[in-house]
């Protein structure tokens, strides 16, 4: 079984300036590079769970977000650093709504992870409490240093 570093997007890999869906405006969180590498380095699937209701709010179109979201795992790419799966959702609520389990069910089932060996990292308490509500066995929230999180992987 594998296992996965599962990642909120706002807030985690980038900085959140609120619906961030242009690729100019699209600012990585300084050590992000350096913990996807240790991350895949130890084993871990790097797989991206992102709520993105700025596509139901109509501030933006999918088109938009996949155009970011190709832009976001390029970078990645040009590191050396392969992000394994982006998992979205563009509605207000909903089984896939963090903090609902449902994206990380999905990863689960099609990537077949040990959530129990698994680590979550998110920004906001409810990207923690669909981590546990999915089974998986570290949740993390995000505090501006990625320290707690490599030690995490260990």
């Amino acid at each position: 079984m594998a296992k996965a570093l599962f990642l909120d997007r706002d807030g985690t890999i980038n900085i959140d300036y609120g619906y961030v869906f242009e690729p100019e405006k699209f600012h990585f969180i300084e050590g992000i590079f350096e913990l996807c590498a240790k991350a895949r380095e130890l084993g871990y699937l790097i797989i991206v769970i992102t709520n993105q209701s700025g596509i139901a709010r109509g501030y933006y179109a999918r088109e938009d977000f996949q155009k970011l979201n190709n832009y976001m795992i390029k970078k990645f790419a040009e590191k050396g650093i392969e992000i394994t799966d982006v998992f979205y959702c563009p509605d207000l609520d909903g089984q896939d709504r963090k903090p609902n389990p449902g994206m990380f069910l999905k990863a689960q089932k099609k990537y077949n992870i040990d959530m129990s060996a698994s680590v979550s990292l998110g920004d906001k308490e409810r990207d923690a409490e669909a981590g546990r509500r999915a089974g998986v066995g570290k949740n993390l929230v995000f505090k501006g240093n990625f320290h707690p999180v490599l030690h995490a992987l260990q």
